[in-house]
């Protein structure tokens, strides 16, 4: 009795590698079900990844170690206030680096004189410290900031939403808006504060100039204190007391960059949705391949039964459908990783972020690639192999 012969790796490539060049339209439309389940998991942790590695970036730029220190309620539910002490008081704390503050104007601002005072546009007026930009870390995109001169006369400074309602694009000392019942001069415009955004809806007036002509009271309304990085817990933890020692439980502190952290946990809850919609998107896929494959066996039971009459064994021909499915998944696994990539990096580079796609992402879309062309080619696989030869050489 002869020994059948074995089949090498090369020849069961070869061997399911043919059968997908027999039907090439039915294959690609197969493969394609499964790449664009892997692109989109691809995708969602690739564009996750990059705003990830952008948010940072920010923070490294920006610092984790600024407080920012707010008036709260009082114990009877009303609106608190911060002493007009507070900022100096934190300012003598040790581990503080920097202080600066800005407080709440009770003036509106327009575009112009004839706009009705009904419409504030959403516009705060805010009292600011020269050093503000600096401690904060938000910078101008046109224009200057206040300085020792200007924070005492009718200048502005606009902050990016708050430019865009008014309709100021640039500044300059022709720029004039409405405020406070007098023209001011915008002397400036700045750029997005991500941590303090309370900034970009704030057209900001030096301190000065605000008690002088706009009627502040002088008690700030925000504190913002920047500390030494191994110092940051134990100061967040005395600035209360610091700020308002009488009523430290009227004090709210924050830490703006936990902010940014909690977006990002947010958009992570949108991720798991949309990974799971990829999931679905790779099953789809796996049921086309599996589809394919059984309608392949039917229309080759002619060819299974020669393949068994020549000699070939069940196994060989369980194998050489099983590297068909192989073949198939892998080649809709490798366009899926490529498009994912290719997705990721057209994303991030339109929204400016640094483009990355981490590399267990790549191995874990590959490895799906492979567990579903094992469990689609299976059942057709076994079902290809119990196929009696006279009964699949009869077929028609």
């Amino acid at each position: 009795m002869l020994t059948p012969a074995r089949l090498g790796p090369r020849d069961v490539v070869r061997v399911g590698g043919a059968g997908l060049r027999a039907r090439p339209v039915r294959a690609f439309l197969s493969a394609l079900g499964i790449a664009i389940g892997i692109a989109a998991m691809l995708g969602v942790v690739g564009i996750s990844a990059s705003s990830r590695e952008d948010l940072n970036r920010q923070l490294a730029a920006l610092g984790t170690n600024l407080l920012a220190v707010a008036p709260g309620e009082t114990l009877f539910g009303g609106q608190a206030g911060l002493p007009e002490t507070a900022e100096g008081m934190i300012e003598r704390m040790p581990a503080v680096t920097s202080v600066t503050a800005t407080g709440a104007v009770e003036a509106k601002v327009y575009r112009n004189d004839r706009v009705p005072e009904a419409e504030s546009g959403g516009i705060a007026v805010l009292a600011a410290r020269l050093n503000l930009l600096g401690t904060v870390g938000a910078h101008l995109a046109d224009g200057v900031w206040l300085n020792a001169a200007t924070h005492r006369y009718p200048a502005t400074v606009l902050g990016a939403k708050a430019a865009a309602r008014l309709g100021v694009v640039h500044a300059g000392p022709r720029e004039r808006v409405w405020l406070g019942g007098r023209w001011h001069t915008v002397v400036g415009v700045l750029a997005p504060a991500p941590l303090a955004p309370e900034l970009d809806t704030a057209a900001l007036v030096g301190w000065p100039v605000a008690e002088t002509g706009l009627g502040f009271d002088g008690h700030p309304t925000t504190v913002y204190a920047r500390a030494a990085e191994d110092e940051v817990a134990s100061v967040r933890g005395l600035l209360a007391a610091t700020a308002n020692p009488e009523h430290p439980n009227e004090v709210k502190v924050s830490r703006p960059s936990e902010a940014l952290a909690a977006k990002q946990a947010a958009d992570a809850t949108l991720n798991a949705l949309l990974l799971g919609l990829g999931g679905v998107a790779l099953l789809v896929g796996g049921v086309g391949v599996a589809n394919t494959m059984v309608i392949s066996v039917l229309e080759r039971r002619a060819e299974v039964g020669l393949r068994r009459a020549l000699g070939a064994t069940r196994g060989q021909i369980r194998l050489q459908f099983l590297a068909e499915s192989l073949l198939l998944s892998a080649l809709g696994g490798a366009g899926g990783v490529l498009l994912g990539i290719a997705v990721t990096a057209l994303y991030a580079t339109t929204q400016g972020w640094p483009s990355i796609v981490p590399a267990w992402a790549m191995a874990g879309g590959v490895a799906a690639t492979v567990v579903v062309g094992v469990l689609a080619g299976l059942y057709p696989a076994l079902r290809a192999a119990r196929l009696p030869p006279a009964e699949a050489l009869a077929a028609p």
